[in-house]
This record gives C-alpha cells, structure tokens and sequence, in this order.
C-alpha cells in the first residue's frame, strides 16, 4: 500500500511527506547485494571475499576497473580493529589523473563512497593530500589527519550517460591512494534535486540506546548512521524493542526508528540548527525521518510542527505508529545559519519527537563528455593501444583534457570532440572506422605512423578542415571527396609519404577509362572465337553431309 501526503507550500519552501510506501521490492533489491559493487582496492587480482566480522558485505579486487596503480598493504600494527577492505589499498606514483571507469545505468541513482585509511603502507610517515574527481569534475579534496583513522567521502549521484568515472588527482602534495570504492543503487524516488548531486555531510541516529554506527544490513543501502546524543542534556531517549515497518521508500534502518530524541521538559522544543561559515555559495538539503514508537491512547496524541529561523517550515503533523515518516524540502537552503525548532501543537498531550536526521550539501556538476564521442576514442584507444595517458572524461576538465584531444564545451551540453592528434604514436594497422561516430570533428592528424590498407570514404563525410595521413604506408588512392575539397579549400590535405597511394582525380579517371578498351577488348575476343566457331562447325556438317549423300547414292546404284 502507498499513501503519500499532499504537497505543501509555507513561505518559500516546499515540503514532501513521503508516507507508508511499502518498499518490499527495495528491500530483496538491496539486501541480496545485486545493487551493490564493493570493491577491495589494491588486493589481488581476482580476490573475492565476505567481511563477515559486522557487514556481511561481498568484496572483490578493484583490478577489472583499473588499469594503473599498484597495491601495498597498510602495516600490521594498523590491521588491528579495521575491517578486511581497510588492509589493502591501491596507490598511484604515477600519472596525474588516474581513473576508475564503471559501465552502469543511465538515469539511475547511486550512492557512491570512497574510503582511505594510509597506514604508514609507503613507511614514510607522510600523510598525503590529493583530490578526487566525477567525471570532468572535481569533486572533493581528501586530507588526512592520521595514519589510523580513515576518511570517507559520500555522494548521491544520477548518472547521465551509461557511465562512470571516479579519479584520483595528484596535487603535488603526495600519492593518491585508495582503500575500498563502493557503489549503491539507490531508489529513484529518493533524494530527488532540482539539479546537481548530493554530498554527505552529516547522517545522524537521534537518541540511539548504544553508542554504536549503523550501516548494512541494517541499512539496506548501506548508509552509514553516526549516533548523536545532545551535548547539553536537554534532550532524552526513548525506545522500543518492537520491530519498525519498511514504510517508506527512504528506509530508514529499524534499529534507528526504534529510538528517538525527545525533551526532557515536556514543554520545550527540540532545538538544532546547521551553519554554514565563510560560504554563502553552499546550498543545502535537509531529511528529517519520523516515527511514533510509543503507542498512543485513544485520549492521547503526538502532533508536531517544524519551524524555520522562527518561521513555520512544515506541520501540523502526527508520526504514525512504527512506521516512518520522512520530511524533506526539494528546494535547497542556501549558506547560512538555519535554526530548526520542532515543538507540539496545542492539545497535544506529547511532547516532540525526532529519530534520524540527513543533511546533505547541493554539488552541482559539469556534463560529460558525449557518449558517442566517448564509445567512439574509447575504441580508437583500444584497436591502436594507444599508450597515452588516456584517463577519465575525454574533454574535462580542461587541464585534464586527453594528450592530443580539443573539445567543444559551451557549459551546458556535454562537450564533443572536434579535433585528434595522433601523429608519431606508433599506430598500426587500418585507419579506424571508429573515427566515422566522431561526426563533430574538424582536425585528423594520423601521420608518421605505420598505417596500412585504404583511405576510407568515410573521411569525406567529416567536417574535417585539417586532414593529414602522410608519412604511412596507404595504398589505393585519396577518395574523391577529400580531392574536390582540397581543391575548392575547404580542405588542408596532406598525404605524401605513402609511396603507394595515389592523390590524383586523375587515379580514378584512370581507373574508369581503363576499363573501356578491357570490355572491347574482351568483346572483341570473343566475336573472332564465335566467328571461328561458327566457321568450324558449317564446315564440319558440310562434310558430313557430303560424304552421306555419296554413300546413299552408292548404295542406290548398286540396287
């Protein structure tokens, strides 16, 4: 059953209720693991093992999604009280960008999460600073405050080609390394945006019981859950030992539901508030997750009102009896200092209550490189081995920009290529048909190189300006196309050096006319051999006749 409640506007601010939605589906989707990739960076290639110590997770070995980097093991001493994925780790000492690719779902939404614990693996006690990169951009900085303790980076994120790229970015500032990379899928009617991406930036269970962090399987999307107990003592805990209802398509683990924040003074609001220093660009959203775990009487009520920097934000509203229910705002809240106060309506006879709270800032994101273009030098990469250091979106960011690549990007559209050096890079073999998909491109530079075959017709249909294949070993001649726009100047051609190849409309001419006194020829053959066929045999039945007639004649005389 799916009941949602009716969108709201107070002031500026849109609030959704998402109610009741049963999310069986979700559930087996998650906890069955087929939405998860898990990757153990660094460990050996084929490796494949479950964390069994508080996960149950299936971990594999990074190595089929990336071609550069070495594995190293962190030091013993720092093995202790860390999960398995947390020993190995991939480092990178060489190149500036490397990448991770993932071929996914277009449209779909993940949560993605990048884990580094440095344990000393280099033992140099130099604990490095690096960035990471989405695509063509920057996503996060990762710097570490110690050898022992880890940091995560989170985000939720749609994609919008039918693929992935997770980089690391050497700053200068010391090896980019990685210890676990995990990707989610996640249901498409959560954490919806109006634009962009969603960054973690806090996932707090309000009054736990147990000082203790919560992810899967509790979590079925393996969210990871802090505990969070006010500091100054006005709030308490209350619980419940019953199980919570899968109710809603966020959710929210049972064991979080299951306890809750209330004041101490029945009376009182409960009081939280988000800040946001020395950036005003930041934008943030907010999810509240609600659940009545105390079973109310019939005289008995729990209505709540939410309000924002003194101004009513969402409500009233009752939390439905272990069930949840999740309160969010679809427009973002720019930087700034945001005052929550979630207090009970008049005649409520119980005070506020709140379970778990997600606060995530608004990441917005440059597209990616166009995915025809993308298939396309992809192939071209693969079919030469192309030993560049060809990593990550094709055209961005532009320092990062493939050797030998420019690209168009206007901002908004995802950038194409327009123009491909591979002079000097050892490329044997055909041209690549592969370059016929690059329909946007205007410069083809394919000379000295080790190319064989045909010019293809293909070339002809580009919107090239520059073309040069000279200096390789090309046969037949320049199609006729690249001929007359050479000629007309809206072509630069060069394709000298190719000793066997002909750049004349003559060749073609040549061909043509060539094939004229080779039919006459042949035709005339062939008259002369009919002729003396012809002969041959009349004069063959000629004789036979005659000597017939002299034998009939004979016999008739003797008669």
């Amino acid at each position: 059953m799916k009941v949602e409640m009716l969108m709201k506007m107070y002031g500026l601010f849109l609030f959704s209720v998402a109610l009741r939605c049963l999310s069986l589906q979700a559930v087996v989707h998650a906890q069955d693991q087929s939405g998860f990739i898990s990757l153990d960076c660094g460990s050996p290639r084929d490796s494949n093992y479950t964390e069994t110590t508080t996960t149950g997770i299936n971990y594999i070995s990074d190595a089929a999604f990336i071609d550069t980097g070495t594995g190293k093991k962190i030091l013993q001493e720092f093995q202790a009280d860390t999960q398995r994925q947390m020993w190995y780790l991939r480092s990178f000492p060489e190149g500036i960008r490397n990448c991770y690719k993932f071929n996914l779902t277009k449209g779909n939404k993940y949560l993605i999460r990048a884990t580094f614990l440095y344990g000393n693996y280099d033992e140099q006690d130099k604990l490095p600073r690096f960035d990471l990169h989405i695509g063509p951009n920057k996503w996060e900085s990762v710097t570490l405050e110690s050898a022992s303790l880890d940091v995560k980076r989170e985000i939720i994120h749609v994609l919008s080609l039918s693929y992935f790229y997770f980089c690391l970015v050497n700053t200068g500032s010391g090896t980019p390394f990685i210890s676990s990379l995990e990707i989610r899928l996640l249901k498409s009617t959560i954490y919806n945006t109006q634009s962009g991406s969603l960054n973690d930036f806090a996932r707090y269970d309000i009054g736990p019981t147990i000082n203790r962090t919560v992810r899967y399987k509790d979590d079925v999307y393996d969210r990871i859950w802090f505990p969070y107990n006010d500091n100054n003592e006005n709030w308490t805990s209350i619980s419940t030992s019953l199980t919570m209802e899968s109710s809603n398509d966020y959710q929210p683990p049972s064991i979080i539901m299951t306890s809750a924040g209330t004041p101490k003074n029945a009376s009182n609001p409960m009081e939280f508030w988000l800040e946001i220093n020395n950036d005003n660009t930041l934008r943030f959203y907010v999810y509240l997750h609600f659940a009545e775990i105390q079973e109310l009487q019939s005289n008995e009520s729990r209505r709540l009102n939410i309000s924002l920097n003194g101004k009513h934000w969402y409500g009233p509203f009752s939390p439905y009896y272990l069930s949840s229910t999740t309160v969010f705002s679809p427009v973002p809240l720019s930087g700034g200092k945001y005052t929550f106060f979630i207090y009970k309506t008049e005649g409520s006879t119980h005070p506020p209550i709140l379970n778990a709270i997600e606060v995530f800032s608004l990441k917005e994101l440059l597209p990616q490189t166009d995915q025809k273009d993308v298939d396309a030098i992809t192939n071209i990469k693969s079919m030469y081995g192309v030993k560049k250091n060809w990593q990550g979106d094709p055209c961005g960011p532009q320092a990062y920009t493939w050797d030998g690549l420019n690209c168009s990007d206007d901002g908004s559209n995802p950038p194409r290529i327009i123009s491909l050096s591979l002079a000097s890079s050892r490329l044997k073999g055909d041209i690549a048909p592969y370059l016929s998909n690059l329909t946007l491109l205007e410069y083809l530079d394919l000379s000295n190189n080790n190319l064989t075959g045909t010019v293809p017709d293909f070339l002809s249909q580009l919107p090239l300006s520059v073309l040069n294949i000279e200096g390789n070993k090309l046969t037949g001649s320049v199609p006729v196309g690249l001929l007359e726009r050479s000629k007309n100047g809206s072509l630069s051609l060069s394709v000298g050096g190719n000793p066997n190849l002909c750049s004349s409309v003559s060749c073609e001419k040549k061909k043509k006319s060539n094939i004229v006194p080779v039919v006459a020829s042949v035709a005339g053959s062939l008259v002369l051999l009919a002729a003396a066929l012809a002969t041959f045999f009349i004069l063959k039945k000629r004789r036979q006749q005659g000597i017939l007639i002299r034998t009939c004649n004979m016999q008739i005389i003797s008669a």
